[in-house]
């Protein structure tokens, strides 16, 4: 549960804040927002309201829900913030836009004001009384905590505000006590943890709250429009630099966290293989053997600088796993820093060989994990510069000279990169024709695509997403779902749609969202993404990745489709290949195991109440243990494999899961390598079925004519 959800970031920014108004003997000084702030945020409202997609006037109504998303932001667990606030904030939900109009942010610095102070007043009386609170804690009392933060109420007084407190210290220090945590490092534990976070509260500056009030506003529009501050705007490319010369992961915050946002394909992280999207980092140590420093509470640009740093160092990560099976668990990664290099994020081919009756199906797979091109090399006209679809289409042609009877793209984790890149690979495929329509905000709309008709790959062709294939992914798998070149099979993709561009202000930098891209069937790819035609279990939580799990994302929406070739019937078979799908995966041991892994990871998100007894603690944890042995005894029987008596533990497994990162997953209890076998297999044999009934389908038009 975080009291800076903002301020420590929820996208790779390094934020900073600001002190206005007047609070009777503040233990603190009060700073002012600059004359320079004030021309800041009378551009950026003139620039949302004439340049973003949405076409949104900043008036009454969207004054009003600028303020409860700021306070949101700003407390959005409510453990801070009294009711008594919120009225006395009441008088401001029609004026923050006037006041914006003159070049005031009176409102939002007033507002942090309070919140300063109550934050700062909260975290001292935790640090000075948290011996005395823990030594008091009775674990044979039959209660529990909350985990849903959404229906909460704001406290009515300081007591029913301490009695919150009260609980989420107990559970914290439950969690560590099941993890083994030595009882005499308990305090000492949590002690350093709340001081890292009051130091944090004590570094605030004036960018910090303008910026934090400015997206408070700006993400309204949709959330991948942001306002950076100067410092913010120095460290907007931090993910590429942590991707580019760290470890290869996207990190954003999430409540106390640091969370594993993506990984960059093929990356120290990546090849590593332990890191995944969702874990959530708590410590950061240097070297084999340095200190594990705890970071929960930290701001993300600190945590950043703990895990960069030199190519071929090494660096150490304390994590709660997405998908861990039981609660109270961590697990210690180890990577070595280094940058990622093109060539290793190029394509790779390799072929599956399946028994099909008294024969092997070859099936030829590429695996593309970015739309790359190596743009410097190409300006200096080299001849061999590299490019997502120059090595694809050298892949597809040593596929064919080996043999392969047809070809499965798999784009699962590819995040996009250059349009160009889309375009042209989707080029491979078709003769000629549109790939994408772009609208601007001001409504104009172009198309991009293959202009020229040349020679293209005719075979048969499968297209493998899920939920982390995003962008220009989505654009090559809407246009060959849209052609009826391919059948698209996966997990529903992830659904962005829209294109961002940067505007330089007074003070930092606006990051607006000024266009959307539709596929040539008129749709969107925005908010719905691409819906496969066989969709496969999906092994993350969509509550928690993808564009539909964004506040204030854009809608889907649609406008005119360009007129196409179709390369087939494809639509004409899918009803048979759904159902052929169905019934070879309910038989398969390995994919109703992924299936049951689904369904339990969906039923621990479900858990709204963590017990902070704890006797019904463990029994909580052995339940969920149970079950996933359960279901692996299941696929181990069904497999003729030896049962197992207790799920192997990881020996790094250790200490705590904190509030309502307990039991949240989002591939709790999925084997994500395991998965990536099962679901790569079963795209084969959705291709070769629509092999065989394309091949039906001949023959029975061969012998109709015949007969006529």
């Amino acid at each position: 549960m975080n009291p800076l959800r903002y301020i420590q970031g929820a996208r790779l920014l390094a934020f900073t804040a600001v002190l206005f108004g007047s609070l009777a003997n503040p233990a603190w000084s009060l700073m002012e927002y600059t004359d320079a702030q004030r021309a800041t945020i009378v551009e950026i409202v003139e620039q949302l309201q004439e340049r973003h997609y949405a076409k949104l006037d900043y008036d009454d109504q969207l004054s009003s829900q600028h303020l409860d998303n700021y306070i949101d932001g700003l407390d959005s667990s409510k453990m801070f913030l009294l009711q008594s606030d919120i009225a006395e904030f009441e008088q401001y939900r029609s004026l923050m836009d006037d006041e914006v109009q003159e070049g005031k942010v009176d409102a939002g610095f007033a507002i942090f004001n309070r919140f300063h102070q109550r934050l700062q007043d909260r975290l001292d009386k935790v640090i000075t009384t948290l011996p005395e609170a823990v030594a008091a804690m009775d674990f044979t009392v039959d209660e529990s905590i909350s985990l849903d933060l959404e229906n909460r109420k704001w406290a009515a007084d300081e007591a029913e505000l301490d009695d919150r407190w009260r609980k989420q210290l107990k559970n914290q220090v439950l969690s560590l006590k099941l993890a083994d945590k030595p009882v005499d490092e308990i305090v000492p534990t949590l002690e350093k943890r709340y001081k890292n976070q009051l130091k944090s509260v004590k570094q605030y500056n004036s960018q910090d709250v303008f910026q934090i009030y400015a997206n408070a506003l700006t993400e309204l529009y949709d959330p991948h429009t942001n306002y950076l501050s100067p410092r913010s705007t120095e460290n907007f490319n931090i993910n590429m630099s942590l991707s580019l010369e760290g470890i290869g992961a996207v990190l954003k915050m999430e409540d106390e966290y640091t969370k594993v946002s993506s990984l960059v394909a093929k990356g120290p992280a990546d090849k590593q293989g332990e890191l995944h999207p969702a874990d959530r980092i708590v410590a950061v140590g240097q070297g084999e053997d340095g200190a594990l420093e705890d970071v929960i509470g930290w701001r993300l640009d600190e945590v950043v600088e703990l895990i960069r740093g030199p190519k071929d160092t090494i660096v150490r990560l304390e994590v709660v796993p997405a998908k861990s099976k039981s609660t109270d668990e961590r697990k210690v990664i180890t990577i070595v820093r280094n940058k990622v290099k093109l060539e290793e994020q190029s394509a790779q081919k390799k072929i599956l060989e399946i028994p099909q009756g008294d024969q092997v199906i070859k099936i030829g797979v590429i695996d593309i994990p970015a739309f790359y091109i190596d743009f410097d090399a190409m300006r200096r006209n080299e001849a061999d510069y590299k490019s997502t679809t120059r090595d694809v289409k050298n892949l597809l042609q040593e596929l064919q000279n080996e043999g392969v009877d047809g070809i499965v793209i798999d784009l699962r984790n590819n995040g996009g990169g250059s349009l160009q890149e889309a375009n042209e690979l989707t080029g491979l495929f078709i003769e000629y024709g549109p790939t994408v329509q772009i609208r601007h905000s001001s409504r104009r709309v172009w198309r991009d695509g293959k202009r020229l008709k040349g020679p293209y790959y005719e075979g048969p062709l499968v297209v493998l997403v899920n939920r982390l294939s995003a962008s220009a992914s989505e654009i090559f798998a809407g246009a060959m779902q849209d052609y009826q070149r391919a059948i698209i099979v996966g997990d529903r993709s992830f659904g962005k749609g829209t294109v961002q561009t940067l505007i330089p202000l007074t003070e930092g930098q606006l990051k607006i969202t000024e266009s959307k891209f539709y596929r040539i069937s008129g749709e969107s790819t925005q908010h719905r993404g691409v819906v496969p035609d066989v969709e496969f279990p999906s092994i993350y939580n969509t509550d928690e990745i993808g564009e539909s799990a964004l506040d204030h994302a854009l809608n889907w929406d649609n406008i005119s489709p360009i007129q196409h070739s179709d390369y087939g019937d494809l639509a004409a078979i899918l009803p048979a290949l759904q159902s052929q799908f169905h019934e070879r995966s309910g038989l398969n041991p390995d994919f109703v195991f992924l299936e049951d892994q689904v369904t339990l990871a969906q039923q621990t998100r479900e858990i709204k109440e963590l017990p902070l007894k704890e006797s019904a603690r463990i029994a909580l944890r052995d339940s969920q243990e149970a079950k996933a042995l359960s279901i692996e005894n299941k696929r181990r029987k069904a497999a003729g494999e030896e049962l197992l008596t207790a799920l192997e533990v990881d020996d790094e497994a250790t200490d705590e899961l904190d509030e309502d990162a307990e039991l949240e997953a989002d591939e709790d209890g999925v084997d994500e390598e395991e998965a990536d076998d099962v679901l790569l297999e079963e795209a084969g044999h959705v291709l070769i079925d629509a092999l065989l009934l394309k091949q039906q389908s001949v023959a029975l038009n061969h012998d109709k004519r015949v007969v006529n």
